[in-house]
């Protein structure tokens, strides 16, 4: 299976939460999307690595993706490391994608930003003919960092506006997550308990910054070429 686009995320539902209306979209248009987990969760205060896989599972299908692994990475102890980066860069070969989604290089959790240097560096050395890697040498074309988890302006958004609603029952399909028993409450407090929340309102503001409804934000290293400059999107006045 080759891939036009590619999510790789540390923790089962981080892409859901992320870019997960992008991911339907793309998926509806006819294009082959994957996700790419890097660990289990195992470390979470909620629920299993059993149980996140099968929700994960779940939420791939609402997603329309074609492929979803899971790497068994240890969760909350990512570290830039050629062992990490040999098993990223190997499915990279294997799955060619030509754009490649990464969270943004500064976050609250360690794995997020450790996963973006990690992605980063595996898209670069998959393209090294004589890396020791099984496969041939592949390189994506473009890489770009969902901006949902960071204080940053996103360079571009993407409406979302239709895919909302299966986004949001993507999310949701990690019941222990954000629907636990209350059993299953910490006495500490989480960020899981708003965050679905948030990642709404989050969606409402990179929306108005676009003109519509919900949007989804996303940051690019690289000047965005535009041809006609007429019909340039997005109101300035």
């Amino acid at each position: 299976m080759k891939l036009d686009l590619l999510a790789i995320a540390p923790h089962p539902d981080d892409v859901e939460l992320t870019c997960g209306g992008t991911m339907l979209k793309m998926a509806q248009v006819g294009y082959r999307t994957g996700i790419l987990d890097l660990t289990q969760g195992e470390t979470g205060t909620r629920g299993t690595p059993e149980t996140r896989l099968r929700e994960a599972a779940r939420a791939a299908k609402v997603l329309g993706a074609k492929v979803r692994r899971n790497l068994g990475l240890p969760d909350a102890h990512l570290r830039v490391c050629d062992e990490y980066k040999v098993a990223i860069a190997e499915v990279i070969r294997e799955l060619e994608p030509r754009t490649v989604i990464l969270p943004y290089w500064e976050g609250r959790h360690p794995d997020h930003y450790t996963a973006a240097t990690l992605g980063y560096e595996a898209c670069f050395v998959a393209g090294l003919k004589n890396y020791a890697l099984s496969g041939d040498a592949f390189r994506p074309f473009k890489i770009v960092y969902a901006a949902a988890y960071a204080d940053v302006r996103p360079t571009f958004a993407v409406d979302i506006t239709k895919q909302y609603d299966r986004r949001r029952q993507a999310i949701l399909s990690y019941a222990s997550q954000f629907r636990p028993l209350k059993k299953e409450r910490s006495k500490v407090a989480l960020p899981l308990d708003e965050l679905e929340g948030r990642m709404d309102l989050l969606a409402r503001h990179f929306g108005r910054m676009i003109g519509v409804k919900y949007a989804e934000g996303f940051v690019a290293k690289e000047v965005m070429r535009i041809d006609d400059l007429v019909k340039m999107p997005v109101r300035s006045m």
